[in-house]
Order: C-alpha cells, then structure tokens, then sequence
C-alpha cells in the first residue's frame, strides 16, 4: 500500500477517534467548570495554541465555521482566560476523555509511540493548529498521551484538508455541506444554503490530495509499524463508534 492509500486508511479512526472529546458531554460539564459553555470551551481551547491574537487569525484556522460565530466565540471566551489558560484546559479535557474512554484499548502505550513519530515527522506547513498542538505538553500516562496525539493527527490532517480545499476552487462552506450537510448551523452558516452539488467531484479530488499531503508523515515508520498502528487505530475506532 502507497503512503497516499495509507492515510486514506487511517483517516477515518485519526479523525473520529481525536475529535470524539470535543462534544462529549464530559467535556461540556469541564468546559463549565471552567466557566465557559460549549462553543466558549471549544473555541478558546482548540484555538488556544495560536496564542493571544486577534479573531482574524482563528477565523483562518477554523475556516469551515462562519467567520462571524468564531469572532463572537473568540473574543467572548477570550475575556473570561487567556488562550494559553484555555489551551491548557482543553488539553486536560482531551486527555480525560482518553482516560474515560479509551483505556481499554489494546496498545495504547505503542500507539501513542507510533503517533508520536508521525506527528515528530509532518511538517507544519499550512496547518497551524497541527503546529500548536504538537508543541503542547504531552500527559505521561498512556490513554492521555494517545488520546492527545489523535487530536494532534487529527489537526494535521485538518488543516492539509483546508490547503486541499482551496487549491480544488472550493469554498470551505460548500465542502462542509458536502461533508456533513445536517452539521451547517451548527457550524454558524445560515439558511438558505446553496446546493453544494455541482462542487462534489472536486471534493473528490480534495479529498484525494489531503491524503497524499498527509502521506509523508507516515513515511516515518516502517511496514509493520503501520500495519501495527492501523491495528491499534481500528480498536479506537470501534471503541469510539460504540
């Protein structure tokens, strides 16, 4: 299997089993204690890597969102704590959640040793959360650690999405209803919503040079320790689908 195919493979587990936390509502139930509601918690604390700026710089990374709610969650989280305060706050509920929820996976400690190297190998060109994210700390237990570097491959693979979007000549807004069309409010877009319909091939074709963006982290490992990780990858993946 090329690297390109390979990612195509463990796209699936990385991005369903890194962004399982985010919504949970263990995560919600932090992000109060923390004193911000859901979209204050997700916002300042995924975008807390990118450090104390403006809401322009977040409205860049979190480009599928309507650039409006991002400002109002931005700038509304922000006065409550500082980015770092949030980052550091998301990331303890990111490994909390692991804790809860993944320890009963086979390999954890091997898998967050393989992601690591992958993570360790990507460059952070184009994908700026992927770049914050890798240089937070990691927890020392296992599930933590593992459950961490998902959310880490899961923002590589974001934000090389992102590039691959735009270089196809698609709005992020109509890959989004292409994707996950019952998910656009969420996302802040307001109706009426255009049909998304005649931009689908080229989706396709975004889809497939995410993964070949993506491929060259995992030139990192060897033969067995990628069949090793997709192993590992599709137990999380059961683990979270359940």
């Amino acid at each position: 299997m090329d690297l390109g195919a390979y990612a195509a493979r463990v796209a699936e587990p990385i991005v369903s089993g890194g962004g399982a936390f985010m919504l949970h509502p263990e995560t919600t139930a932090r992000g109060e204690a923390f004193g911000l509601d859901l979209g204050g918690f997700y916002g300042l604390g995924r975008g807390g890597v990118l450090g104390d700026v403006d809401a322009d710089v977040v409205i860049s990374a979190f480009a599928f969102f309507e650039p409006g709610l991002v400002r109002a969650i931005w700038d509304g989280a922000r006065a409550k704590h500082s980015p770092a305060e949030g980052a550091a706050a998301y990331a303890d509920a990111c490994a909390a959640w692991g804790r809860d929820h993944l320890a009963g996976v086979d390999g954890l400690d091997e898998l967050a040793t393989l992601l690591d190297k992958v993570s360790q190998a990507a460059s952070p060109i184009g994908a700026p959360l992927f770049a914050g994210w890798r240089a937070m700390p990691l927890p020392d237990d296992a599930p933590g650690r593992a459950t961490q570097l998902l959310h880490v491959l899961r923002e590589l693979r974001g934000g090389l999405h992102l590039v691959a979007v735009l270089a196809a000549g698609i709005t992020p807004r109509d890959a989004l209803l292409l994707h996950v069309p019952d998910q656009a409010v969420l996302f802040g877009w307001s109706e009426p919503l255009p049909d998304p319909e005649p931009h689908r091939a080229a989706l396709a074709e975004a889809d497939a040079n995410t993964n070949r963006l993506v491929a060259p982290a995992f030139a990192a490992l060897d033969d067995a320790e990628r069949d090793r990780l997709a192993v590992i990858l599709d137990e999380v993946l059961a683990t979270v689908s359940g």
